[in-house]
């Protein structure tokens, strides 16, 4: 139902990837921790919510099992981690950090989705999963940064843009419209939403 996001699975999920381990570099840096320690948060920010979704979807083998040479890619990073993230700082502004890692949201959200709903998932459930492969890394790095998850304590909305383009992708499905365009405006929807929020500092309203 899905061929052309599924057959273009590797690339999106690789941006994706590089991405939240970038994200997990910096969170491991911040705390000065060695270089397994980065190598650890790197790999669960990267692949923590991925593989929660394939979890819960009984997908085997996991995605970092398939394609280990990210695995590896990692770890060699991580011995370098200082070098690579003075470079980046240099080379790249932090606008540019913020939007490889509102594209990593995006894309990995969409392609869970559907993953989920190439699976015969309820679209509820679907876009939960989509919320879940897109947000959880984070989650699993900062609990093991000793930290609250972010997720649960920044009011500026996040998995709420994966989960609005979760279901905009959901609705382009049901209305066939070409696989190609239902990624590229779901996907882009959130990292627009993502961006946005951080711009104009939207806040998610608190329930009490």
């Amino acid at each position: 139902m899905f061929p052309t996001v599924i057959k273009l699975l590797p690339f999106i999920e690789a941006i994706g990837i590089i991405a939240f381990c970038v994200s997990g570099f910096i969170s491991a840096q911040q705390r000065k921790f060695d270089a397994i320690g980065v190598f650890i948060i790197g790999f669960v920010t990267a692949f923590g919510g991925g593989t929660l979704r394939d979890i819960l979807l009984d997908r085997r083998p996991f995605y970092w099992v398939q394609h280990q040479n990210y695995v590896i890619a990692i770890f060699v990073c991580s011995l370098i981690a200082g070098t690579i993230m003075d470079f980046m700082h240099r080379v790249l502004p932090r606008r540019a950090m913020l939007i490889a890692d509102a594209m990593g949201l995006g894309l990995f959200t969409i392609t869970s989705t559907a993953l989920a709903l190439d699976a015969g998932m309820p679209v509820f459930v679907a876009s939960m999963l989509g919320v879940i492969g897109a947000a959880f890394g984070g989650v699993i790095r900062d609990i093991l940064c000793g930290d609250t998850p972010l997720l649960l304590t920044d009011s500026r909305p996040y998995a709420s843009c994966a989960f609005a383009g979760a279901w905009v992708y959901i609705i382009l499905q049901k209305i066939e419209m070409n696989d190609i365009f239902s990624l590229i405006i779901s996907s882009g929807l959130i990292v627009v939403l993502r961006l946005a929020s951080i711009r104009f500092k939207w806040k998610v309203p608190a329930s009490f």
